[in-house]
């Protein structure tokens, strides 16, 4: 193992000690990448939530007057509650499998790894004589709906040229993808009345009422399903919905006085989401409010968004796409049904594509792996990212 791989692991390590699950702050992270660039007498720039308790943070090496590519990647990760895991989720640790080195720990795949490979190799960048800048920009919140993202996109846009291209490190086992779904998230309460359950004529089922609104949901899901492109090279090939959290009544002998429920659709690149949004309202105006009214004045249905992140479009040969393929070698790219940063730095005329270390099969569940030759390639990546941004001719043919 060369010294260089030593202090990736390092970092890594010393990431996944910070418990940044979405709903806890990541402002000790970020203090920790901020000193770490501090060090290296590169000055960041952080860009706070309103409430003050997380924060994105970005950096730039190179010349401030040329358009440079953006190296990103989130620094929350998802919850373990309720997951079974057999080392501690927090703390680094290394196991040889099937002759294979693996790095256990929350975030290790989806997305620390990337962010310490990055980390590493940013002295190699500030001791080079860049031709073309590269920026740094690591998020928060990007698990619940990309929240955090999207102010730094714009502060980096009114500080910066804009920049050339963004490779989003994401779990891709360093293949290049060019397009993923989308994401758009709704938390819905339906709002009844309360009696005992003896006596239905006096009271409204909340839950009742969620249920009708579910099974239409399911009916559009299924229409999906049954109307689709095989070749579009998705997997499942159709816009999905989910039904992810549901929650009310009180007792097996009142009448639900409230339910809600947190459901979703992930789109295809060429799905139209807003009808899909005002076909399930229309069902809501014309089909459950008259009928809850009738039973009673008080009862009613509010649906609010949580989350909306468009798809990431395959862009033919993109500035992002071909400097991929330079770098890589690959001559094959890739659709996942995640959802990423991508698409928002793309709406903002940022070509985008998703290359990074591990793999998304081992991200989201109890005993969270990175396999360390992933970390390598990942290192070599940027190595090769650092000699073309060094090159006195950088242009992507």
């Amino acid at each position: 193992m060369t010294k260089h791989q030593l202090k990736v692991e390092e970092i890594l390590r010393k990431l996944i000690s910070f418990n940044t699950v979405s709903s806890e702050s990541n402002l000790e992270l970020i203090s920790f990448i901020e000193a770490h660039f501090s060090k290296l007498g590169i000055q960041s720039t952080r860009v706070v939530s309103d409430d003050g308790s997380k924060s994105n943070i970005f950096a730039s090496v190179g010349p401030a007057d040329t358009a440079g590519v953006i190296l990103s990647g989130h620094t929350d990760v998802v919850p373990v509650k309720n997951q079974k895991w057999d080392t501690n989720p927090f703390e680094l640790t290394k196991k040889v499998l099937d002759n294979q080195s693996r790095l256990y720990g929350r975030g290790s795949a989806d997305m620390k790894g990337f962010i310490a490979a990055v980390m590493a190799m940013i002295p190699e960048f500030v001791n080079s004589d860049l031709k073309v800048p590269v920026h740094f920009s690591f998020s928060y919140d990007e698990e619940v709906g990309c929240r955090g993202v999207g102010r730094m996109i714009d502060k980096m846009c009114s500080e910066l040229v804009l920049p050339k291209l963004v490779f989003i490190g994401e779990p891709t086992n360093m293949k290049i993808v060019t397009a993923h779904k989308g994401i758009q998230g709704f938390h819905t309460e339906v709002s009844g009345i309360a009696a005992h359950s003896s006596a239905p004529q006096l009271g409204v089922s909340a839950i009742s009422y969620a249920a009708e609104i579910i099974q239409f949901l399911n009916k559009l899901s299924m229409e999906k399903q049954l109307d689709y492109d095989e070749e579009n090279g998705f997997l499942p090939p159709w816009t999905t919905f989910n039904i992810g959290q549901i929650t009310g009544g009180e007792a097996l002998n009142i009448i639900p006085e409230f339910c809600s429920f947190n459901w979703e659709f992930r789109p295809l690149p060429n799905e139209n989401t807003e009808l899909i949004k005002e076909r399930f309202d229309k069902f809501i105006e014309q089909e459950i409010q008259p009928r809850l009214k009738k039973e009673n004045h008080l009862a009613r249905v509010t649906t609010r968004p949580l989350a909306s992140v468009p798809p990431l479009q395959a862009e033919s040969s993109s500035a992002a796409e071909k400097l991929a393929r330079r770098l890589t070698g690959a001559n094959k790219t890739h659709t996942v049904s995640y959802v990423s940063e991508a698409s928002l730095f793309q709406r903002s005329g940022i070509p985008a594509v998703l290359c990074g270390p591990g793999s998304i099969d081992q991200a989201h569940q109890a005993n969270e792996w990175i396999a360390e030759e992933q970390l390598v390639e990942c290192t070599k990546f940027l190595r090769r990212l650092l000699s073309w941004a060094k090159s006195g001719s950088p242009e992507l043919g």
